[in-house]
């Protein structure tokens, strides 16, 4: 969601902030600013908007100053406006912060601030009360170590905090709790930010802060306090990404180039975890035949796209593990008093390893005695860390909103976890464990192959760009393929488009067909390929425009369509990584030719950090 980024040192701290922020853009926001202690005055700007408007005015009038803090805010307390922007000042402008996450008692604080100590407020968000409440503390301290530290102890929620003073010129603080921040360190510098790719141009010795962590940096020396005020003894880590790989590649856009990059990231994520007999390895995953024997119910939970990839983790596992498997939405499912108990196996999916509702479902399973198993694409992240077994995807930095490399690999991860399960408990012969490894080893090649046929793709969004509403139907691991499918489409190209199990067309949804109404008819199962040119048909008959996803050879599907997609064939569990990608492509066309935001879609944000 909203992105942080801090630094104190001898660069100027305007230049490295505004980078910084440009880095995070991808996270969603819609208006950002910026404090630079300048020597003499917190010199504090903020705008409604694209980054860019707020780096033109920094611009035009330059900051000086080797300290400063800036945000980019998705709006939820108060609407999106200057005044609303980060960061938040106290009223002699003698404090200044930016906040990440949600202060949930912030209406009684500010009961307290405004009655007791006669504070008013400019804003409508709930962060401007930690600006107040630091600014009383530090009157009554004359530290402002100390009256973060006070601050903190009052405030209830998710915060990712950094805090300065104006007459604290070579001071900050920062704080975590439920809110993702790190710190990098150089030689007199230090950069912070709520994601590790604003800070890897200056260094890439990282802190991960963990919840309850304050980190204190003053004249080029740290430390870590608890927030109790104990010294914690915390080491850097070395981080090894490349800066390029957060760059387009020479693509226009990031979600066209990580769509192209799924042939590498499905091979680095499988070969990873193969040893040297082709035998998969979970590395960070320590789950025995007598942990699964006693594994009697598993939940795969997740948001979004997630969701989606664990829909087909459900599907492989029962069929693989013969264990009953409950996909659920996290923010529906934490909510539903679930039957969790020390038998039960948790699998949480979460690009980010932050996202908000899936981490509170993580803590709620564990503090039930369910062993809790994370795929995450994030080192270092809230649920990587928290969790008893951590699977990590190799995906690489994501940039664009909408997921599709995550998605592919995210899909990968469980079907190894589901094959491993089964060749432990034996559910499944060593033969074929043997073919499912060596099919899996080969499906990055046949994406290739798919992502060969672009033109075709192109052509067929330009059926869909003047329309209001589609469909996508499938059956079986297809129908929550479907699901997939349609969320690309809506989320970057703002067409309708809902999905549907083809089966359940004649019991309501085939009200909904007009004539010319796109259809994505997915057919990649062979046991139901039959059924589903029957729905084809049905659909066909009522006026839609039908567009099928197809295995090679199945040319039926040519004699109804209006368009068919084959793509080469391959085992009907492993097929929907191939049919997902005809489908990234057409909805990225549907964007591209109605001139929209590829990357940036309207009202979202990438790693949703709030509930």
């Amino acid at each position: 969601m909203c992105g942080i980024v801090g630094y104190l040192g001898n660069k100027n701290a305007s230049e490295v902030i505004l980078n910084g922020l440009s880095k995070l853009e991808y996270r969603g926001y819609d208006s950002a600013g910026i404090a630079v202690n300048t020597g003499s005055c917190l010199d504090i700007r903020k705008k409604s908007g694209r980054l860019a408007i707020l780096a033109d005015d920094v611009t035009k009038i330059k900051m000086d100053g080797t300290l400063g803090i800036g945000h980019t805010r998705w709006a939820t307390h108060g609407e999106p406006t200057d005044v609303n922007a980060h960061p938040h000042f106290s009223e002699n402008k003698e404090i200044a912060i930016v906040h990440n996450g949600i202060i949930e008692n912030y209406l009684e604080l500010k009961e307290e601030l405004t009655h007791k100590y006669g504070v008013k407020f400019l804003t409508q968000t709930d962060s401007e009360v930690v600006a107040h409440l630091v600014d009383k503390f530090y009157k009554e301290e004359k530290d402002l170590l100390e009256a973060v530290k006070n601050t903190v102890k009052k405030l209830r929620g998710a915060f990712a905090l950094l805090i300065i003073a104006k007459d604290r010129p070579d001071e900050i603080v920062a704080v975590r709790q439920d809110s993702p921040l790190v710190a990098g360190v150089a030689e007199g510098e230090v950069v912070f930010a709520s994601d590790v790719s604003a800070i890897l141009e200056y260094t890439r010795d990282i802190f991960y802060l963990d919840n309850g962590e304050i980190f204190y940096s003053k004249a080029g020396k740290n430390q870590i306090f608890d927030f109790d005020g104990n010294k914690i003894d915390k080491e850097s880590v070395y981080v090894d990404l490349s800066l390029e790989a957060a760059s387009k590649g020479g693509y226009d856009y990031f979600m066209e180039k990580e769509i192209y990059e799924q042939p590498r990231v499905i091979a680095e994520t499988i070969e990873r975890r193969l040893d040297e007999n082709g035998d998969i390895k979970l590395d960070n995953i320590y789950i025995s035949k007598e942990d699964l024997d006693n594994i009697n119910k598993i939940y795969i939970i997740a948001c979004g796209t997630a969701y989606h990839a664990g829909l087909l983790g459900k599907y492989a596992i029962e069929k693989l593990v013969k264990v009953p498997v409950i996909a659920d939405i996290a923010s529906e499912f934490r909510y539903s008093d679930p039957m969790i108990d020390k038998n039960t196996l948790v699998i949480l999916v979460s690009q980010s390893g932050e996202t908000a509702d899936t981490l509170s479902v993580l803590r709620e399973a564990e503090q039930k005695g369910a062993r809790v198993l994370s795929i995450t694409n994030v080192v270092g992240s809230s649920i990587a860390r928290e969790s008893h077994d951590v699977f990590y995807t190799w995906a690489g930095p994501e940039i664009s909103v909408a997921s599709t490399k995550a998605y592919t690999t995210q899909i990968v991860s469980l079907y190894m976890i589901a094959l491993d399960f089964a060749i432990k408990k034996g559910t499944i012969t060593k033969e074929y464990y043997r073919d499912m490894i060596d099919k899996l080893r080969g499906v990055s090649k046949k994406v290739e192959k798919v992502l060969d046929k672009k033109d075709e793709y192109r052509e067929i969004a330009k059926k869909f760009i003047k329309s209001q509403s589609a469909f996508y139907i499938g059956r079986g691991v297809d129908s929550g393929l479907a699901m997939e499918g349609a969320l690309k489409l809506k989320e970057i190209s703002y067409v309708h488009a809902e999905a549907f199990s083809a089966g359940e067309l004649k019991h309501g949804p085939i009200a909904l067909l007009e004539e010319g109404t796109p259809v994505i008819a997915i057919a990649t199962q062979s046991k139901l390929f039959e059924k589903m040119v029957s729905n084809i048909q049905e659909v066909k008959a009522r006026g839609a425009y039908v567009v099928a996803i197809a295995q090679e050879g199945n040319d039926l599907v040519s004699k109804t369509a209006n368009d068919v997609i084959f793509v080469p064939q391959e085992d009907d569990l492993i097929v929907p990584i191939l049919a997902v990608v005809p489908m990234q492509l057409i909805a990225f066309y549907v964007s591209v030719l109605r001139g929209l935001d590829v990357d940036k879609p309207r009202n979202l944000a990438k790693s949703v950090t709030v509930e």
